[in-house]
């Protein structure tokens, strides 16, 4: 696997380093002590699958509150998505600025996203599919969630999206400067 920075530390862009034959190829998708050596700890305690049936289904932006904070790894395993992360880490260098990536399942790119960051996407394809390797189990109570298009961000998101939850269409602007629920 390949490793690559984005603006957000912590943010890691993994990319996968298949080996083709007659048969087709295989490549490794997560190792503990690759994704350890590269600062990144994941205990996978989870895993989820998010199918979507449109393009430009929008979904996020999420995060779990402390004391559960959750790192991911996220896979588009079937078409194409617009990733997005955001850094809501008070004491990061990068708070409140984010990073889009599209992942797709040709290549089989990833996105891991740190504990402390909230975490969207928009569907670029019809039926695409999703993958999260979780660092830790959901509790529905430390849910929490900042809306897609909060000027505080100011997320460059390709297009408008046509399919959004009630939920994710209704959470309260982020002010950077609250003390309340935050991820870390």
């Amino acid at each position: 696997m390949i490793f690559r920075d984005t603006d957000i530390e912590g943010v890691k862009i993994v990319e996968l380093e298949p080996v083709a034959d007659a048969r087709g190829s295989f490549a490794r998708s997560f190792c503990t002590e690759e994704f350890a050596a590269a600062g990144m700890a994941l205990n996978v305690v989870q895993t989820n699958i998010s199918r979507n049936k449109s393009r430009g289904t929008l979904r996020g932006l999420h995060f779990q509150a402390a004391p559960a904070p959750e790192p991911k790894l996220v896979r588009c395993t079937a078409g194409r998505i617009f990733d997005v992360a955001v850094d809501l880490r008070r004491a990061s260098p990068s708070f409140c600025r984010w990073t889009g990536h599209e992942l797709d399942a040709e290549t089989q790119n990833g996105l891991f996203i740190p504990a402390g960051c909230a975490h969207g996407f928009l569907t670029l394809s019809d039926d695409a599919e999703i993958t999260y390797l979780m660092g830790a189990a959901y509790v529905a109570d430390l849910a929490r969630g900042v809306r897609w298009n909060d000027p505080a961000f100011n997320i460059a998101w390709p297009f408008e999206p046509t399919i959004l939850s009630e939920r994710d269409a209704a959470y309260p602007d982020f002010d950077p400067d609250a003390r309340g629920d935050s991820p870390s």
